[in-house]
């Protein structure tokens, strides 16, 4: 996808926590990349912070995480995570992710997550809210495969 398929970006700089020995960021904190980008991408659909699990009995959980890297990202460098709900089931979200430089198009990683919403009881899926999928639809547009 290009930047210009995504409605939401993050901003990130990369800390020197966050790099390796090789100074590059350590291929874990992708993945932290990505969940602060989704969490802001839900809050930014004025969702959370009240998450389903402040209010009902149910919670996200993720069940797949991919991410390929592309080109290595170095400390100090600012880049956004771009992020967008692709696909919407009936217990399960699917996002699509990308990082670039910030206002740069050169491709660094992309990935999926896919979160599956649960009873917090059961650990059980459960329908995600209509409320929430609404949003989403309205966000996302036809950009939202259901």
């Amino acid at each position: 996808m290009a930047r210009a398929d995504f409605r939401f970006a993050w901003p990130f700089r990369v800390r020197y926590s966050e790099i390796d020995g090789q100074k590059i960021v350590f291929n874990a904190h992708y993945l932290t990349y990505f969940d602060t980008a989704i969490h802001e991408y839900i809050r930014a659909l004025d969702e959370a912070y009240e998450t389903p699990a402040d209010r009902t009995d149910q919670e996200f959980h993720t069940v797949r995480a991919l991410v390929e890297y592309r080109k290595p990202i170095v400390f100090d460098e600012d880049i956004e995570v771009h992020a967008r709900a692709t696909r919407l089931g009936r217990s399960s979200m699917t996002f699509t992710l990308e990082i670039h430089p910030a206002g740069a198009e050169d491709l660094r990683a992309t990935g999926e997550i896919v979160w599956v919403n649960a009873s917090r009881t059961t650990h059980r899926p459960v329908p995600v809210s209509d409320t929430l999928a609404e949003r989403l639809a309205a966000f996302e547009g036809e950009g939202l495969e259901r």
